[in-house]
């Protein structure tokens, strides 16, 4: 008995220190990571930034190393700039050889520029494909370009390429997925103030996204701008984030977080999903259960067609939302439903900039107005909410401008119903008349929906329609 006890102890024993080795080992054994900080073009002075936080941030988390590739800007003199050139290709040839990428589970671009001289493009995006991490920071949108209509298979790999950017702008970044390892930590939203990027060769259905923007960073004219997304790339995952233009940023906590869990995920340490998600309106189960159907389904325009078939085609669908893009002094189209309608319930979302003006109209002939009034702070004929030039608000419920606002109006034969932002504005109000801009006079006949497109920019989101007896 002592012999088998102590043998049993004695395996026990054996078993716990090969726990103990392997777990030493694992610890001993952290990922590696190559940071690449070369530019051919533009140098950001926040490259430094990266160059010392990415081995922080590694050091701290004990998960992975990092060897670091950099060129520092442009120097003057032909002579010089050759002799530049010359050893960033050399240094990326001795690091990113087919050969060297075999040591390394992650490749990181922060900041680069232009088309960098890395040895071979195919064995870069084979090296990821095979099951290895990619992560793109700020300008490694701004690297390996496009060629005219062809897209190059880096931002193929990358998923968008920079287009252009304005003045740096104060941002509040939509939160997509608050359960990925990158954007957990963000609340909903989260606020950053720095040089954002408008990208091109975007596309959702090819991306996982991660952070937003409902509206232009600059202008405030409602749209789709991406910030920050992931995807698989074969067997690997790409992870990228615009942000990390300014010192400032990159000297965020919150950022650094982002940045940090974006490249664990990528190097496959923590678990996130990367499939792209679905724009599809999808009823509540309550609303379903009421009878309402999606009048815009959030993908495309099915089921819509323009007033005027030849005039400004300024509407699009972008990420669930329809909006009407239009430059100063321009005029668009307004957008009509297919079918007719008689007595129903629409509800709706809306956003407009400052200064923007645009309606609703129900079976076509009645304007419920859409207007920056806000500051105004009371209704009138014109104003928000209004029956257009027929009935004013009773009460004063306008939402500012780039906010969402919410409707819900009821017609039943010709008494309308309207609550906005949860205030009921007009209740039983009998229209006896088109409001103008109607599609005819019809009063007494079915008409279809219609968004006023030739006005003011506007985006529309959570159409949905229940039909009355």
């Amino acid at each position: 008995m002592i012999n088998r006890f102590q043998s049993s102890v004695t395996r026990l024993a054996l078993g716990l220190l090969a726990i103990a080795c392997l777990a030493f080992t694992s610890e001993a054994k952290p990922k590696r990571v190559l940071l690449v900080t070369v530019t051919m073009g533009f140098h950001h002075t926040s490259t430094k930034s990266a160059e010392k936080i990415i081995p922080e941030l590694g050091a701290k988390s004990g998960k992975f190393t990092v060897d670091v590739v950099r060129s520092g800007p442009e120097p003057k003199g032909a002579e010089a700039i050759a002799a530049w050139k010359e050893k960033a290709r050399k240094d990326l040839a001795e690091h990113m050889s087919p050969e060297a990428l075999k040591q390394y589970d992650l490749i990181l671009f922060a900041n680069t520029t232009m088309d960098l001289p890395i040895p071979s493009m195919d064995a870069f995006l084979d090296f990821i494909k095979s099951g290895k991490g990619f992560v793109g920071i700020h300008s490694a949108s701004d690297t390996f370009h496009s060629k005219g209509d062809q897209v190059s298979a880096y931002v193929d790999m990358l998923g968008s390429e920079f287009l252009t950017h304005q003045a740096q702008a104060t941002v509040e970044c939509l939160n997509m997925d608050p359960s990925f390892p990158a954007t957990k930590h963000f609340d909903s939203s989260v606020t950053f103030h720095d040089e954002i990027y408008l990208m091109k060769n975007f596309h959702r259905e090819k991306v996982h996204g991660l952070l937003t923007l409902d509206k232009h960073p600059n202008t405030r004219q409602p749209g789709d701008y991406p910030i920050a997304w992931c995807k698989n790339y074969g067997k690997g995952r790409v992870f990228y984030t615009s942000l990390g233009h300014r010192e400032d940023v990159w000297d965020s906590p919150l950022y650094q977080e982002h940045v940090l869990h974006g490249l664990l995920w990528a190097l496959g340490l923590e678990k996130g999903d990367a499939t792209p998600q679905s724009t599809k309106l999808v009823l509540t189960k309550a609303e379903a259960k009421e009878g309402f159907k999606p009048l815009f389904n959030g993908t495309d325009t099915a089921g819509w067609h323009l007033r005027n078939p030849d005039g400004n085609k300024s509407w699009s669908t972008q990420n669930g939302m329809l909006v009407n893009t239009l430059k100063q002094g321009e005029h668009g189209v307004d957008l009509v439903t297919d079918e007719k309608y008689w007595n129903f319930t629409v509800r709706y979302e809306y956003m407009i900039p400052k200064g923007s003006n645009s309606g609703f109209y129900l079976r076509g002939r009645h304007e419920i107005q859409i207007f920056d009034d806000f500051a105004t702070g009371k209704p009138g004929l014109g104003g928000n909410g209004a029956i257009y030039q027929h009935t004013a608000p009773s009460k004063f419920a306008s939402g500012q401008a780039g906010e969402w606002q919410t409707v819900e109006a009821t017609m039943i034969g010709n008494k309308v119903s309207i609550t906005l932002n949860g205030v009921k504005i007009h209740d039983n109000v009998t229209v006896e008349r088109a409001t103008g801009s109607e599609l005819d006079k019809n009063v007494d006949q079915p008409g279809q929906l219609f968004l006023q497109g030739d006005h003011g920019a506007i985006a529309f989101r959570n159409l949905r329609i229940k039909v009355l007896k």
